[in-house]
């Protein structure tokens, strides 16, 4: 399985788990030249800009781990830049999406870990 194919499959099951928790998915793959954003979504009062990191079982960095500060750097701008873009008067929030792949070809979905509120604007996890 391809890079590519194993995002799309990670996006595709987190935005899934996000709408089963009561999420209202707004967008999906906001690009700017700062970045990307996975998932944006809106619940109880938040708009929820969500960074979806498939990884197969057993891999050597967590999905969470692999939220580097960089990453969440260009993950705050690039809200920043659609914050900006769209009359939105909803308190942001920064998810992380874990999805756990099993490994070969036809690979399935193991897992999927959302780590509400994982980060504030400063990039500082807020979980463990």
């Amino acid at each position: 399985m391809d890079k590519q194919t194993k995002g799309r499959l990670g996006e595709d099951a987190a935005a899934e788990e996000l709408v089963r928790r009561g999420h209202r998915i707004i967008e999906r793959n906001y690009r700017k030249p700062c970045g990307e954003i996975d998932i944006i979504s809106e619940i109880n009062g938040f708009i929820v800009f969500t960074e979806v990191k498939t990884r197969k079982l057993n891999s050597m960095v967590s999905g969470l781990e692999a939220v580097n500060p960089r990453k969440k750097s260009r993950i705050v701008r690039t809200a920043d830049c659609y914050l900006n873009e769209h009359d939105i008067r909803l308190q942001p929030r920064y998810d992380i999406a874990e999805v756990t792949i099993s490994r070969g070809e036809s690979a399935g979905i193991l897992r999927i870990d959302i780590y509400e509120d994982a980060f504030d604007t400063e990039g500082i996890y807020t979980v463990n």
